[in-house]
């Protein structure tokens, strides 16, 4: 019996079926980002040696683990990262990769086909302006699109994943046409939330109450990217069960059939550091969700039995709802969705269960004539994966913004492309439920 069977098999262990990993092989970067949740830029203190990364692989095959995303900080500058990826592919995994597209040359892209990469995703964060100055280096924008015409050339599937802030959200259909441009296939998005660098620039976060134009502006966007063959995936917390839930989740067809789930954290997903700490989500805070490091305790017991890897295993009971409160509490998709992206409620409040970033909570308050807004009350520790807590105020729909909100998000503000009507009205509302 394979260690996977005796996962799915073992009566005192919690079942699971772990299917993808995301695995930070390195914390180095070359970039210096806003925004970045692992503070990346330097290495992490005793990173997994290339052994250590070989027997890893082993273990991660024998969980059940199918397809394995490489990510640093920048996975391509630890000097073995080819190694790595090969050893993936040779244990029968699917190996892709998300970088910043950084310092990516053709001779690189060619040693990543070379290497089974399959699919590689660049991270593209607005209009060349915006990109720069989250990305905190001059010329990383073209880098990005120098390094998405590589892969392609080298036959190597290419999408991107972006963030949604203030300083890229009125850019987002601007985006999307250089990105269709540029041959992309997938294109991911999740929200920038307030972990690592981003507790320090707050001020690019959304407010809840921006969301009741950022979802309209979204859709439009799911629809011409469907419209032109480019597949659209929201993030874990993108959502949740607002009028264009089905056309969000199911790649611009408003007639689909999937919805948001629930978190799926320690359920199908694990997140893997560079020095072999274990979450169960890579994402979760580190010093909350740790749930042990495979140089202590092997991949197998960490995941069957770590109790931080543990958080969604009462799913579909009524225990699975027991760690909400405030309003995800008594909303009426509280079983169904258990409260959104557990990263994003633990990192604005440093617990989970209570989702600021949910467009059904937005459009509510918005019918009582109420928005919500965080304001940050403590500051974060400056490790890795660390957040602050703030605080969540409610406030008239019409009254003032602050005084020194500039960056504040409104439908007028989003910038069209010439090919699509920039008179267009909000996008027609589908039902969601």
């Amino acid at each position: 019996m394979t260690v996977a069977q005796e996962l799915a098999n073992d009566a005192g262990v919690v079942r699971r079926t772990h299917s993808y990993a995301v695995w930070e092989i390195t914390l180095k970067c070359n970039l210096a980002c806003g925004h970045c949740g692992s503070r990346a830029g330097s290495t992490r203190v005793k990173e997994l040696t290339t052994e250590e990364c070989f027997d890893l692989v082993r273990q991660m095959a024998e969980v059940g683990i199918t397809e394995v995303t490489l990510i640093g900080g920048e996975a391509y500058l630890r000097r073995d990262w080819l190694e790595i990826a090969r050893a993936i592919t040779d244990h029968g995994m699917i190996c892709s990769m998300t970088t910043g597209g950084y310092g990516i040359s053709r001779a690189v892209a060619g040693k990543m086909r070379e290497a089974g990469l399959s699919t590689v995703s660049v991270s593209v964060d607005g209009m060349q302006a915006t990109h720069d100055e989250l990305r905190g280096r001059k010329g990383s924008w073209e880098a990005c699109f120098r390094t998405l015409n590589f892969l392609r050339e080298e036959g190597i599937y290419t999408g991107a994943n972006s963030q949604i802030n203030r300083l890229s959200a009125r850019e987002y259909p601007m985006l999307y046409e250089e990105l269709y441009k540029a041959g992309i296939r997938g294109w991911q998005w999740s929200m920038t939330v307030p972990m690592g660098n981003a507790v320090e620039n707050n001020k690019i976060l959304l407010q809840p109450a921006e969301l009741l134009d950022v979802f309209p502006m979204l859709a439009l966007v799911v629809q011409q990217a469907a419209r032109d063959g480019v597949s659209v995936q929201p993030g874990n917390n993108v959502g949740y069960y607002g009028p264009y839930e089905r056309l969000l989740r199911n790649i611009g067809n408003p007639l689909g059939d999937f919805l948001w789930q629930g978190c799926k954290a320690g359920l199908s997903t694990i997140g893997i550091e560079a020095d072999g700490a274990i979450k169960g989500c890579p994402s979760l805070p580190t010093a909350a969700y740790k749930g042990g490091n495979i140089r202590e305790r092997s991949l197998y017991d960490i995941v069957t039995r770590a109790p931080q890897l543990n958080i969604n295993e009462h799913e579909g009971t009524p225990e699975g709802v027991k760690h909400l409160w405030g309003f995800c509490q008594s909303c009426e998709y509280a079983e169904t969705c258990r409260g959104g992206c557990t990263w994003t409620s633990h990192v604005f409040f440093d617990r989970p269960g209570n989702n600021p970033y949910c467009h059904h909570r937005a459009l509510v308050h918005a019918e009582q004539g109420l928005r919500e807004r965080v304001k940050q009350i403590r500051g974060a520790s400056g490790l890795p994966f660390d957040n602050g807590v703030f605080e969540l105020r409610t406030e008239p729909l019409e009254a003032e913004w602050e005084g020194d909100d500039e960056l504040h998000f409104t439908w007028e503000s989003v910038r069209w492309p010439e090919r699509w009507d920039p008179t267009r009205q909000q996008p027609e509302e589908e039902v969601s439920s």
